[in-house]
């Protein structure tokens, strides 16, 4: 029987297998993660992978971000192999994440994700909470997952952390 289990963990690790590059080159997700574990804004125990048989399947981290100067997080990357998509591996992911930032008292989440897939995790369009990307091309796929905590109040402009803006 499979060894599976999620716990705190590099995803770097993730991206890459046995600490090799995959074939393509370095995923981009690689680099923002290493400038993101650099930075003020990286949130250790909200950097979680899974595991299966000892093998690192997929990753997602947590980082500070701000809404209106205000501490808030933002979800990304996250990330599972094409070879392991299909079996519950990001969603088991998502809620994990979600469960261990509402467990430390966060208000919200926000991503930039796809619009069919994120909802069912409770993530709603920013807009209905009055929280804005403040990049007008993120509005459309802009979301917020509002946690126990958060409160009416939190509203106006979201920020990541910096490398998220760094090319």
């Amino acid at each position: 029987m499979a060894q599976r289990g999620i716990r705190a963990g590099n995803p770097v690790a993730a991206a890459t297998r046995g600490g090799a590059p995959l074939p393509a080159g370095e995923p981009m997700e690689v680099g923002l993660v290493a400038r993101l574990r650099a930075s003020e804004a990286w949130l250790p125990a909200l950097s979680l992978v899974a595991e299966i048989d000892g093998e690192i399947r997929g990753h997602v981290c947590l980082t500070r971000a701000t809404v209106a100067g205000r501490p808030a997080l933002a979800l990304g990357p996250i990330g599972v192999p094409p070879e392991h998509k299909g079996h519950g591996i990001g969603a088991a992911l998502m809620h994990a994440v979600l469960g261990a930032a509402d467990a430390l008292d966060e208000p919200l989440v926000a991503l930039l994700g796809h619009l069919d897939y994120y909802p069912r995790f409770g993530f709603v369009p920013g807009s209905t909470l009055a929280v804005d990307p403040g990049v007008p091309d993120w509005v459309s796929h802009f979301q917020i997952r509002p946690l126990p905590a958060y409160t009416p109040d939190l509203a106006g402009g979201f920020r990541y952390a910096e490398p998220f803006y760094e090319e």
